[in-house]
């Protein structure tokens, strides 16, 4: 056994356990842990698949700004464990289905193979070999066949992500009554004398009577 091979085995058992733990796990806040340790042991089998573009994405968008994001989000709720276990076993059976139907998806795919690509070969040429494989960039080519042959694919999901991005935007600015805000623009014309008023106090002054009694009673 190589160290490709040795490496690939440690990533895969180290993601099956992160995956186990991340729908067994009581605490919310360690089953998103366990889920950001599975994203890293995927991006590590895909860089030893050759698939450095979508690692290094795994690695920026989910780890980096999605699960950061689940683990603010689940560590500022208060989550109550009880009431969410009351319907496990109303909604089980529906659970089950979904996941058997994965499943069944997952082994058809498995059984009926992958199809791969030739690896470019060597070239002879000018009296040097010139080697196809160490010049071949996958994120290269995958920016080219984005922009030509599915721009328009991207463009369109472009647009519906800018579309969800204003629609959230829009929902969490909706004005409440509850809520205090103030004008920016109030904030920029404000002036020194709005907001400082200066009293002209005498230099020394006299306890009043009541005061002066109150200290002659204290021992």
């Amino acid at each position: 056994m190589d160290v490709k091979t040795g490496f690939f085995y440690l990533f895969s058992v180290v993601l099956l356990f992160a995956a186990f733990r991340v729908i067994t796990a009581r605490n919310p806040v360690h089953a998103v842990l366990f889920l950001m340790l599975a994203f890293s042991q995927a991006a590590g089998i895909w860089l030893l698949l050759k698939a450095e573009f979508l690692a290094i994405t795994l690695v920026l968008v989910y780890l980096g700004a999605v699960m950061v994001l689940f683990l603010f989000v689940v560590m500022m709720l208060d989550i109550n464990i009880d009431s969410i276990r009351q319907g496990f076993w109303r909604h089980f059976p529906l659970a089950a289905t979904v996941g058997a139907l994965i499943a069944l998806e997952m082994a058809a795919v498995l059984m009926g193979g992958f199809r791969v690509g030739e690896e470019p070969k060597a070239v002879a040429g000018a009296g040097e070999i010139v080697g196809q494989v160490a010049k071949y960039s996958n994120s290269k080519a995958l920016g080219k066949l984005l922009y030509t042959e599915y721009l328009y694919p991207l463009e369109v999901a472009a647009v519906i992500l800018l579309v969800a991005m204003i629609a959230a935007i829009a929902l969490t600015l909706r004005q409440r009554k509850d809520t205090k805000h103030v004008n920016p623009s109030d904030q920029v014309r404000v002036r020194a004398q709005d907001r400082l008023q200066i009293v002209k106090l005498a230099a020394t002054t006299q306890a009043a009577p009541e005061a002066k009694a109150v200290e002659e009673k204290k021992p």
